[in-house]
């Protein structure tokens, strides 16, 4: 029997793979379930159609995500925190605050896109912070963090 996977399954397939299962497991666990259709010629053409659009609409996200890519790559930001006389944090700095930083600069990303490199950031000094925009494109830019 074969199927449309609608998401990913390990050791199966891809989302819109079109895979070969024994008949039980399709009619009795994947298409009760909502994680497969059956591949008939109608709705192979459908999921290619979509497939199609799809690969339209992704190229111009992933555009975009170049263009705002390019203009990150120079951009320095700093984050002040309270720190100590030996320069030690009070806390630590997070995503949270980085991406309000962006945010001042006038790029509006979401804290979970950003990933900080090392460990935690309980020291002043420079850091560097990578920015997942697309599945694709990943920009690093460099923050410092200044003792208020």
């Amino acid at each position: 029997m074969d199927v449309i996977l609608k998401q990913d399954i390990p050791n199966l397939g891809n989302k819109d793979d079109i895979v070969k299962v024994k008949s039980g497991y399709g009619r009795n666990y994947l298409i009760p379930r909502g994680l497969a259709i059956v591949a008939t010629p109608s709705s192979v053409k459908m999921m290619q159609e979509m497939k199609k659009q799809q690969a339209h609409k992704e190229e111009k996200l992933r555009a975009e995500a170049e263009e705002i890519a390019k203009q990150l790559e120079n951009k320095e930001i700093k984050i002040g925190a309270k720190t100590s006389s030996t320069g030690k944090i009070f806390g630590s700095v997070n995503t949270i605050q980085i991406a309000e930083a962006l945010s001042k600069k006038g790029f509006d990303i979401d804290r979970k896109k950003i990933t900080i490199e090392g460990d935690v950031i309980k020291e002043v000094g420079e850091y560097v912070a990578n920015i997942k925009l697309h599945r694709e494109v990943v920009v690093s830019i460099k923050f410092e963090v200044i003792a208020e």
